[in-house]
C-alpha cells in the first residue's frame, strides 16, 4: 500500500464507539453540575434543546459526510460550496474546537483526583484551576492519548471501544443508583438565588452554549471525520452518528434529573448559582453513603476522558491531514506513516496545539466554553454548504439525501446563530477573533499557491466576512441576559438574531459556486488532492 493512502477498516461498530467516546467524556462528569449551576432545574430543558439542535445540524453534516467520504471531511466542506477562503474559516475553527478537547479532557481528569481523600490530591486544584502539579498530571494525560493513537488505527479503534463500552455503564448506573439512593422533588422547584422562578428561560438559552452541553455532542463528530477510514461510509457514517447523539442523549438526561435530585436541600440555600462541587457526583454519592460508587467515579475519572481524549487525538490528526490536503498547511503535516497508516507529523503539531491550551486554559469550565463557541461557528458552514451545493452541483452523487433540505438547512444555520448568541458577551467576540486571528496563515496558503483566481475566492466568502462582525456587534449591543449593554431589549434580540441568521442564511447560499474543489471531485479525485 502506497503510505500516501489511508486505510479503510474500521467498522460500523468502532465508528459508532467513536461517536459515544467523544460525546461521552468529561462532559458527564461535570455538565450536569455546571448547567445546573448556570440554568437550575431548567438545566434538564437544557439538554433537550441542545441535543434537539445538534440532531438537526449532525444530519444536515450527514449528508455531507456521504457525499465527501474524506479523511478529516469537516474541514474541506466549505472548499466545495464557496471556495477557500470559507473553507479555511470553517476549517480553523473545527479544528480549534476539536483540538482544545484534548487537554479539556486531561483537565477533568486531574480536576476530579483532587477530592481523593490524600493531601497529595487536594494540591492539584485550587478550587478556581489546576496547579502547577495539576498541570504536569494534565501533561502527562496528554502524552498518553498521543502515544496511544501514535501506533495505528486499529489499536485506538479496538483500545476506544472497549473503554466506550465501559464508561457508558458507569454514567448509567450513576444516574439509577443516586435517583434510588436520594431524591429531593422540592429541588426541581429551586431558582438560581433565593426567591427568584425555578426555570429561567434565559438561563436555560445560554447553559445550552456555555455548560457544556454543545462541547459534549461535539463528539459526532468523530465517525465523519473518520469517514476515509471507514468501511461502507455512506451507511455507515451517518447511522453511527445519529445512533451515537440518540444513546448519549438518554444517558445525559438520566444523569442531568439525577444531579438535580439528588443535591442536598441544604446546599441550595443560596440557589443553584452557588453550588460548588469539585468531583460532582463522586461527591454526592459520598453524602449518600454509596462508598462504592464513589470509588467507580474515581476510576471512571480517568476512564471517560481518556477515551475522548483518545478520540480527539485521533480525529484532530485527521482534520490537520485534511487541511494539508486542501493546501492550507504545510507538505509535511499530509505525510502518511507507512507502517500504521496515521498522519504522524499531523499528531505532533495537534500535541503542540494542546500543550498551549492546557497551560493557558486551566480551568475545565473556561475551556469548554470557548471549544462550544468556536464549535459553533464550524458547524454553520454545513448547511450553507449543503444548500449551495443542491443548487450549483445537482447532478453530484449523494448516497444519503436529506430530507426537506429547503427547511433543514435554514432552521439549522439559524439555530446555530442563536446558539452563538446565547454563548453571551464578550465570549462571542473573543472566539470570533480567534477565527480572525488565522488570516495570515490563510494568507501565506494564497502566496503560495500565487493568489490562483483569488477574486472569485472572495465573492463566495463576503458573506461570512460580514456575518462574524455582525454577530459580535449585535452580540455586544444585545440585552443583559446575554451579557450585552441592553441597547437591544430581551425579547426583540432574539428575534433579531433569527431574523439575521435566516438573512445571512440566504446570503451565504447563494453564494455558492462550482469550484475548482468540486471539478476535481467529479474527476475522481481523493483526499489526497489539494482543493485549490
Amino acid at each position: 500500500m502506497p503510505a500516501s493512502k489511508v486505510r479503510r477498516d474500521i467498522g460500523l461498530i468502532s465508528l459508532t464507539m467513536t461517536g459515544l467516546g467523544g460525546i461521552i467524556g468529561s462532559g458527564w462528569l461535570f455538565g450536569a453540575w455546571h448547567t445546573a449551576q448556570l440554568a437550575g432545574p431548567g438545566a434538564v430543558w437544557a439538554w433537550v434543546i441542545g441535543a434537539a439542535f445538534i440532531a438537526i445540524v449532525a444530519t444536515v453534516f450527514c449528508e455531507l459526510g456521504a457525499m465527501f467520504s474524506e479523511t478529516g471531511g469537516m474541514v474541506r466542506y466549505g472548499y466545495y460550496s464557496h471556495g477557500s477562503l470559507v473553507g479555511f474559516v470553517a476549517g480553523w475553527a473545527n479544528w480549534i474546537s476539536i483540538a482544545s478537547a484534548v487537554p479539556v479532557e486531561a483537565e477533568a481528569s486531574s480536576q476530579y483526583v483532587a477530592s481523593w481523600p490524600y493531601p497529595w490530591a487536594h494540591a492539584l486544584y485550587n478550587g478556581h484551576e489546576l496547579s502547577p502539579t495539576g498541570l504536569a498530571l494534565a501533561a502527562v494525560l496528554v502524552v498518553v492519548y498521543f502515544l496511544l493513537n501514535y501506533w495505528g488505527v486499529q489499536l485506538y479503534a479496538k483500545t476506544n471501544a472497549g473503554i466506550t463500552a465501559f464508561k457508558l455503564v458507569i454514567p448509567a448506573l450513576t444516574g439509577v443508583a443516586l435517583i434510588i439512593a436520594g431524591f429531593h422533588k422540592a429541588n426541581f422547584g429551586v431558582g438560581l438565588h433565593p426567591g427568584k422562578a425555578a426555570m429561567n428561560l434565559p438561563a436555560i438559552f445560554g447553559a445550552v452554549t456555555t455548560s457544556g452541553i454543545v462541547f459534549s455532542f461535539n463528539g459526532f463528530q468523530g465517525p465523519i471525520n473518520l469517514a476515509g477510514e471507514a468501511k461502507n461510509p455512506s451507511r455507515n457514517v451517518p447511522i453511527a452518528v445519529l445512533s451515537s447523539i440518540a444513546i448519549a442523549t438518554v444517558v445525559y438526561i438520566l444523569l442531568q434529573v439525577a444531579f438535580v435530585g439528588a443535591t442536598p436541600p441544604g446546599d441550595l440555600k443560596q440557589g443553584w448559582s452557588a453550588v460548588n462541587f469539585s468531583s460532582p457526583f463522586a461527591q454526592l454519592a459520598l453524602a449518600l453513603n454509596l462508598n462504592w460508587l464513589a470509588l467507580l467515579l474515581y476510576a471512571d475519572a480517568f476512564v471517560s476522558p481518556s477515551g475522548t481524549g483518545m478520540t480527539y487525538t485521533a480525529t484532530t490528526a485527521r482534520m490537520v491531514y485534511a487541511m494539508e490536503k486542501s493546501g492550507s498547511l504545510p507538505k509535511i503535516f499530509g505525510h502518511i506513516h507507512t507502517a500504521s497508516g496515521i498522519p504522524r507529523p499531523a499528531m505532533w503539531l495537534n500535541l503542540c496545539v494542546s500543550f498551549l491550551f492546557l497551560f493557558f486554559l486551566r480551568g475545565w469550565g473556561s475551556l469548554a466554553a470557548v471549544i462550544s463557541v468556536a464549535t459553533i461557528i464550524s458547524y454553520q458552514i454545513g448547511p450553507i454548504c449543503v444548500g449551495a451545493l443542491r443548487r450549483v452541483a445537482p447532478e453530484m452523487k449523494r448516497p444519503l439525501r436529506t430530507p426537506v433540505i429547503q427547511v433543514f438547512a435554514p432552521v439549522a444555520f439559524t439555530l446555530c446563530t442563536l446558539l452563538l448568541y446565547w454563548a453571551r458577551w464578550p465570549l462571542t467576540g473573543e472566539v470570533i477573533a480567534l477565527v480572525i486571528v488565522a488570516a495570515p496563515i490563510y494568507a501565506w496558503a494564497e502566496w503560495r499557491h500565487g493568489w490562483k483566481d483569488f477574486g472569485r475566492h472572495l465573492r463566495g466568502a463576503w458573506w461570512l466576512i460580514a456575518y462574524l462582525p455582525c454577530m459580535a456587534l449585535v452580540s455586544a449591543l444585545g440585552s443583559h441576559e446575554f451579557g450585552g449593554a441592553g441597547l437591544i431589549p430581551y425579547g426583540v434580540d432574539l428575534a433579531v438574531v433569527a431574523v439575521m441568521g435566516l438573512g445571512f442564511y440566504l446570503w451565504g447560499e447563494r453564494s455558492g459556486w462550482r469550484t475548482p474543489a468540486i471539478e476535481l471531485h467529479e474527476q475522481g479525485a481523493d483526499d489526497n488532492t489539494e482543493l485549490y
